[in-house]
């Protein structure tokens, strides 16, 4: 009804503007020109830019800034949004916790933002103190304490462009409970104390559009990120497209979080009605616009790139984190009492054929970074020694150099089986993709050749004899325990995203794995969350060597998980027990048969 009556007073204003004009005549019209009306006085269209997965890609928003004050000439209101994920992405935002982002969208200006997964990355006390430095708080409609009744944080915002009002709910993907640093939403013992209403988010999210209605807002936008589906990694819950024809109200979804590009789609929500979709995929490639113009909502994308204009203030600001980078590097994050290495005392590389202490403490940052079985990184991956003493931030930097995210999969045993294999292929020499592992042990064959055999790109293509690695061993959680390789079975690994979504090094078996969750924290920012977090901030002792994961023979292989699983050993130990027994009967029957004669 309220927008019927706004159509009806636009109109009548356009009328009386023409009225207007027609008995003025141009004479009257000083000669500058200052009497002519400006865009903005000839019409009440309205533009809100938006943005997602910005992922501290900086230069974008002087851009961003930039575009805001030219549409500013020709609308008569201009927003900004954004759909989640830009404190986090590189070591620009990790060096700052955040902090330089939050000042950048700050002299942007925004009406509106959400939460993306990424956001809780450094944890919740220290997104409570960047959501204090933000002149926009977030929205979050799905995200809350449990046992309370309300969010955590507001569900939505109504915004005022002019008779206009909208309103953003914001929506976090569900799956942050357990891919943002799972153990800030659980107790001491291990309870989740958070949701993210993963079993019930249509209902939640159906909340807040019926509440914002009854708020007398005009238009509904979701500040979404959930991700689309396109793929088939984010489950049913966390596809935008469902999560649309599962509730009804919405007039605009503005979606991140899957990093896609859609200009414009159209879905029908629950009611049938037409629902307008758009993402701007990552790293302000695109900045996104949507128009409303009386009823009339339209988006399209603008290829950052070809948009040259820049904001001087916003230019300053960048020149200024830039200037700061270097020295805020030097910030000390934790202590060690030992050399964590990837050379020996003489200076040769060892990471990319001998286990080291520091590919130890990465992978096992990589596995509870996830809370994944086994934890994986390739020597190839480590490029600086850490000495004993202080750690700067630098110094975790120049370990970890290349911004790799943490990835979480579900992968066979024969695929890990296959994966040991080939990076093992090249012992004694060297190969970047040498393991450096937790929760995971085997033994190596040196006395045999590899038959590992490539295809024509060098990538894994199978093993055509004997297998070098065997007594393959993961660590049972629950039990505490390792226990042997099962061929059958899958397993939770997490790993570089280089390996798991690019299968680099040629470990083209990878292909076969599930990907559970693809869009992880930094590598530098799990090393630095396991030490401050799960080791007090002090690497001990306990690394004063590497762990032998590896253990190295060059005699015959006794006991091999290629050919024998672990039914397979309990059913061989059950024939021997059994031949054993019928033995002895047979021994006591003929030394009873003897007595008697």
């Amino acid at each position: 009804m309220k927008r019927k009556f706004l159509s009806i007073v636009l109109c009548l204003l356009m009328l009386l503007s023409l009225l207007t004009l027609a008995s003025c005549s141009d004479n009257n019209n000083p000669p500058d020109g200052s009497g002519t009306n400006s865009p903005a006085e000839e019409t009440e269209s309205i533009a809100i830019l938006y943005e997602n997965d910005v992922h501290c890609i900086v230069e974008g928003y002087s851009k961003l800034a930039a575009m805001k004050k030219e549409l500013q000439e020709s609308y008569a209101h201009v927003g900004v949004v954004s759909g989640g994920d830009y404190i986090q992405g590189n070591s620009l935002g990790v060096v700052s916790k955040g902090e330089y982002i939050i000042n950048l969208m700050n002299l942007v200006g925004y009406d509106a933002v959400t939460l993306g997964n990424h956001e809780f990355d450094y944890k919740l006390d220290r997104l409570n103190e960047l959501v204090e430095m933000m002149n926009t708080k977030p929205v979050c409609c799905n995200f809350q304490k449990v046992g309370e009744d309300t969010a955590c944080y507001e569900p939505y915002s109504i915004v005022s462009y002019g008779d206009v009002d909208i309103a953003y709910i914001g929506i976090t993907t569900p799956s942050t409970i357990s891919s943002s640093a799972p153990a800030q939403f659980k107790d001491e013992n291990g309870n989740y104390i958070y949701t993210f209403h993963s079993t019930d988010l249509y209902d939640v999210v159906q909340e807040s559009i019926d509440s914002a209605e009854a708020q007398g807002a005009d238009y509904v936008i979701a500040l979404s990120h959930i991700g689309y589906a396109e793929d088939e990694i984010y489950g049913d819950l966390e596809d935008v497209e469902t999560l649309i024809k599962n509730t009804s109200g919405f007039d605009a979804v503005l979606d991140a979080h899957s990093h896609t590009v859609i200009e414009s789609q159209t879905i029908e929500d629950k009611d049938g009605n037409d629902v307008l979709l758009s993402s701007a995929g990552t790293k302000l490639e695109y900045i996104g616009k949507l128009t409303i113009s009386g009823e009339k909502l339209e988006t399209e994308l603008i290829k950052t790139e070809e948009y040259k204009s820049t904001d001087p203030v916003v230019d300053a600001y960048i020149d200024q984190v830039y200037a700061e980078y270097s020295m805020l590097g030097e910030r000390k994050v934790a202590f060690s009492e030992v050399d964590l290495i990837i050379k020996d005392k003489d200076g040769n590389r060892l990471v990319r054929n001998n286990e080291t202490n520091l590919g130890d403490l990465c992978a096992e940052a990589f596995r509870n970074a996830v809370d994944a079985d086994i934890g994986y990184i390739n020597g190839g991956s480590l490029r600086s020694d850490i000495p004993a003493g202080d750690i700067t931030f630098n110094n975790l930097l120049n370990v970890l150099p290349f911004n790799n995210t943490i990835v979480l999969a579900e992968i066979s045993g024969q695929t890990i089986k296959d994966m040991l294999e080939m990076t093992m292929m090249y012992y004694p020499g060297e190969g970047g993709a040498f393991p450096h592992l937790s929760g995971l042990t085997f033994s190596f064959n040196t006395s045999i050749p590899s038959t590992v055999v490539l295809d024509e790109y060098e990538d894994f293509a199978g093993v055509s004899g004997q297998y070098k690695v065997y007594d393959i061993e993961v660590f049972n959680r629950e039990s505490s325990t390792y226990e042997p390789l099962d061929l059958t079975k899958t397993y939770t690994i997490a790993a570089s995203n280089y390996y798991l979504l690019e299968y680099g090094s040629g470990l083209k078996m990878l292909e076969n794995v599930k990907i559970l969750q693809k869009d992880g924290m930094l590598d530098v920012e799990a090393l630095e969350l396991y030490i401050s977090d799960k080791l007090g901030g002090t690497v001990g002792q306990d690394y004063a060597e590497a762990n032998a994961n590896i253990t190295f023979t060059d005699g015959e292989i006794v006991e091999d998980t290629e050919d024998i699983s672990k039914e397979e050993n309990k059913l061989a130990s059950l024939i021997a027990a059994l031949i054993e027994v019928i033995c002895l009967f047979f021994e006591l029957i003929f030394g009873a048969i003897s007595e008697l004669k």
